[in-house]
């Protein structure tokens, strides 16, 4: 059975199947929105995602199985979807997040440059991706062997990882946080205080603002998610 929009539900029990890599919704196989019948590439992911169909109520609701819809997501894609989000994290080189620096004032400048300039040295290090660092938010001119680099290590992830990665990298504005996070280097408190760095900073200066908090909480939720997603690959 596949659910890709909030409807009653129609099961009791969700269960992991006998192989431990897939699941059942009573005696139905959980499939993906094209028809794809889910298999998990750990036994973690698919005891994960078991526990989210369970935890729904009287209506299934796909916004909150963030691990369902992820898996959901890789397995769906094709060749297609791996070449667009491949792209889509290697846009975001010449405006990382990381990477470009306020001018002003000397606390938000310090606190930006504690936060992310390790993360722009992890990635020179890591991964041979130099970005460099400028002030203000024009895209900046970034070398090519750096992009060569960014795009052969999202290549090597396999379809759940590259997944994550995009979805991190359009969350956080960042590919090194992205990269991050996916590689273990990073957890999802960290990464979120690396992304909504400028965004908290605002909110202690300027005073309460509801929608912003409930924005930064939502992310703070995604980010969590997405991060838990991770670990689950990791684990067999």
């Amino acid at each position: 059975m596949r659910v890709s929009k909030a409807v009653k539900r129609f099961y009791t029990l969700a269960t992991v199947s006998e192989d431990g890599l897939g699941v059942q919704l009573d005696a139905r196989t959980l499939r993906t929105p094209a028809g794809i019948v889910f298999r998990a590439p750990s036994k973690t992911l698919a005891a994960a995602i078991a526990a989210e169909w369970q935890a729904q109520g009287a209506e299934i609701e796909p916004a909150s199985m963030p691990l369902t819809q992820l898996s959901f997501a890789a397995l769906d894609g094709g060749e297609a979807a791996r070449a667009e989000r491949i792209a889509y994290v290697c846009k975001y080189a010449e405006t990382d997040l990381c990477c470009h620096r306020a001018e002003a004032p000397a606390e938000l400048i310090a606190r930006q440059a504690a936060l992310w300039n390790p993360l722009v040295a992890s990635g020179a290090e890591t991964l041979g991706v130099a970005l460099p660092v400028v002030k203000g938010v024009l895209a900046a001119e970034v070398p090519r062997e750096a992009l060569s680099a960014l795009r052969e290590h999202a290549e090597a992830l396999d379809d759940f990882r590259l997944t994550a990665l995009a979805q991190l990298t359009g969350l956080t504005g960042s590919a090194l946080i992205a990269f991050a996070l996916v590689q273990g280097r990073l957890d999802a408190e960290t990464a979120f205080a690396a992304a909504a760095l400028d965004d908290l900073w605002s909110l202690e200066h300027w005073g309460k603002d509801e929608e912003a908090r409930e924005r930064l909480e939502k992310l703070r939720q995604d980010i969590s998610g997405v991060a838990r997603f991770c670990k689950s690959l990791s684990s067999r």
